[in-house]
């Protein structure tokens, strides 16, 4: 018997039906004149992937960016792009993305400026300024990705929501040899590590971890995604801080006044932190100010952001 309708190929299209996420792919044939027809092709013109971008902030550590964009190169899922915010490294990190970008499918920009200080928030938002990606994922320099890193985030985009993770530590006296050996990828039993029960991957223990209404002391900036146009309506990261400490969590205050709720990503999003020497707390407290005027007055915005650096 002939058919007769369409043959369709649907790949990777997410979607929510009856209240509940659903996921399709395969060749599917869909018989003319029949509602189940019409519905699946009304999914398939109105189904819009979302544009994602890692955002990677660094500064003069070009040997841990190197296991850093190693572990990108390895993702299961790929972003659309990758961001690397540098606040003034020398050519030796220069030299490293470079010779990475060939490697990568898709586009790599290196953000730069002037070393004149610790100015994390200042090069944050130069290079988001820079892309049209609606969701951010971003990471420290100083870290390696779980394999299903970039998937797991973007499994819990939802509107209204930033989604925050945590990370296994890779031991000070453990540095050297993982940064020698090139060494990507961990278990719950590589030695030279701490808070070992992180790296678990569990994703259906995961669902436990529902929406915060409060900020959690566990937020870490280096493991934390968002939809950039929420963080445009804060006008992104505080440039009045400057030095070591607190510009993550500030801006994370103001999310959450402008009624952007958080996330845990337990058992999810495994991220590796190379520990090493603390730096510099200097302005340190003049940060922590800021942050605590942030959460006492319920300020949604800040005087000087990424609002600077926008398109006209």
């Amino acid at each position: 018997m002939k058919e007769t309708g369409y043959r369709v190929r649907i790949c990777n299209a997410c979607f929510a039906l009856n209240g509940k996420d659903m996921e399709i792919a395969g060749n599917y044939f869909l018989p003319s004149g029949t509602e189940k027809a019409l519905r699946i092709m009304k999914i398939m013109k109105t189904t819009k992937k979302v544009t994602s971008a890692l955002l990677i902030a660094t500064y003069n550590w070009p040997e841990a960016l190197e296991l850093l964009l190693e572990s990108a190169l390895k993702q299961r899922v790929m972003p659309d792009e990758i961001l690397i915010a540098d606040d003034g490294s020398t050519e030796a990190t220069r030299q490293v993305i470079a010779s990475y970008i060939p490697r990568f499918p898709i586009p790599v920009h290196h953000v730069w400026h002037e070393d004149k200080g610790f100015r994390k928030s200042m090069i944050l938002n130069k290079a988001l300024a820079t892309t049209d990606a609606e969701y951010i994922i971003q990471i420290d320099g100083d870290c390696m990705m779980h394999p299903e890193f970039i998937a797991d985030h973007l499994s819990c985009i939802k509107e209204g929501l930033y989604v925050y993770g945590t990370r296994v530590r890779i031991k000070e006296s453990n540095v050297e040899r993982v940064l020698k050996e090139k060494k990507i990828r961990f278990h719950f039993f590589s030695r030279g590590i701490k808070k070992r029960p992180r790296g678990l991957r569990i994703p259906f223990l995961s669902a436990l971890f529902g929406v915060r209404e409060r900020i959690s002391p566990r937020f870490r900036g280096c493991n934390v995604s968002f939809w950039r146009a929420d963080l445009i309506a804060v006008n992104g990261y505080n440039e009045a801080m400057e030095g070591w400490g607190s510009e993550d969590f500030e801006m994370v205050i103001r999310l959450h006044h402008y009624g952007i709720k958080g996330r845990r990503l337990k058992f999810k999003g495994i991220l590796y932190h190379l520990d090493h020497p603390e730096s510099s707390k200097f302005n340190a407290e003049h940060n922590f100010a800021l942050q605590q005027k942030a959460l006492a007055g319920k300020y949604r915005t800040v005087a000087k952001g990424i609002a600077q650096y926008l398109k006209k």
